[in-house]
């Protein structure tokens, strides 16, 4: 059934990863304010900077479309349980890119000679739940296919 507490938990996992790409994850201030987010890079950084922004602009989407995804394959469960593990890689994927473009634009300042004032944004800590999210996912499907098995014993 499409009723099951691991939709719900892949559900909210697709969300965050939906809403983490509208928010900066990262914020510098070094005379001006930039912002380190999905879809948009600094004008005034080199090229290995743009690369791990875009790159996360990539993992993003592909996070929220196999959690979304993965909600309705509950009748095979070794495939949600692929999937499931799929979209934890891409969320890493997602924050090691993020936390890649934030320490080459802090490079970048630093080469420059600017000390530049940085923190974390709205962005970084929508993706902070998304692995509990899918571990509690899995733990779901475990649940099912236990259960799925105890009535095929039968």
């Amino acid at each position: 059934m499409v009723a099951r507490i691991q939709n719900l938990y892949l559900f909210l996992a697709g969300l965050l990863a939906v809403a983490g790409m509208f928010f900066p994850f990262w914020s510098f201030s070094a005379g001006q304010l930039f912002f380190i987010s999905d879809f948009s890079a600094s004008a005034i950084a080199e090229i290995r900077y743009s690369i791990a922004c875009y790159t996360g602009s990539v993992f993003s989407p592909l996070t929220a479309i196999v959690s979304i995804a993965s909600i309705f394959l509950y009748k095979n469960r070794a495939l949600q349980t692929r999937l499931i593990q799929l979209g934890a890689l891409f969320f890493l994927g997602d924050l090691l890119s993020a936390l890649t473009a934030a320490h080459f634009m802090n490079q970048y300042f630093l080469g420059i000679g600017t000390v530049p004032a940085h923190r974390p944004e709205a962005g970084f800590f929508m993706l902070l739940p998304e692995p509990v999210l899918f571990w509690m996912a899995l733990q779901g499907v475990k649940k099912d296919d236990k259960i799925a098995n105890a009535y095929k014993r039968l």
